[in-house]
């Protein structure tokens, strides 16, 4: 599958939306619950800074995946740290656009000197939990019936990519 990965635009905005929107409805993947709606993803997308990027992945003008680095954690000390998460169109899977729209969060958290790229993923998500091991992530630690979604708790698997050097 031919497609680009750039930067996301405002213009983007309702594709991201949907996409995200059928995990909230359909998966476990997200713990959101209520689905968001396209001013609260504007709000979100106007408070991303270059440090914590919003991508997509674009085949025939589409958009078919995204991507984003948040912040770990509010308090200044984590401000090196950063969350990635990725959301490909549920017909678009198996193509390669969640490993390329990853490595591309990679290049962009080295690229603005962050420290350390962290996952959190539902373990039910073993193709999730699977790219991020192939990726070179580590998993760290599983905080065990932290959501409750769908009428059953679930737990969640942290996992960690080292940008530099321990000690840098």
């Amino acid at each position: 599958m031919d497609f680009v990965i750039r930067p996301a635009t405002e213009a983007d905005l309702p594709a991201v939306c949907d996409i995200y929107n059928h995990y909230v409805e359909h998966s476990t993947c997200t713990f959101q619950v209520e689905p968001d709606t396209e001013t609260e993803r504007l709000a979100w997308f106007r408070d991303r800074s270059p440090v914590h990027p919003v991508t997509v992945a674009e085949a025939g003008g589409e958009v078919i995946a995204w991507a984003a680095l948040s912040p770990w954690k509010s308090r200044c000390a984590y401000a090196r740290s950063a969350e990635a998460s990725v959301y490909v169109r549920p017909d678009a899977h198996r193509r390669g656009l969640g490993r390329a729209l990853l490595a591309d969060l990679i290049a962009r958290g080295r690229a603005v000197g962050l420290h350390t790229i962290l996952g959190a993923t539902c373990t039910e998500h073993a193709a999730s939990l699977a790219l991020q091991d192939a990726m070179g992530f580590e998993r760290v630690g599983v905080t065990r019936e932290v959501g409750f979604k769908f009428g059953r708790w679930l737990d969640v698997a942290y996992t960690q990519l080292m940008l530099e050097k321990p000690g840098e």
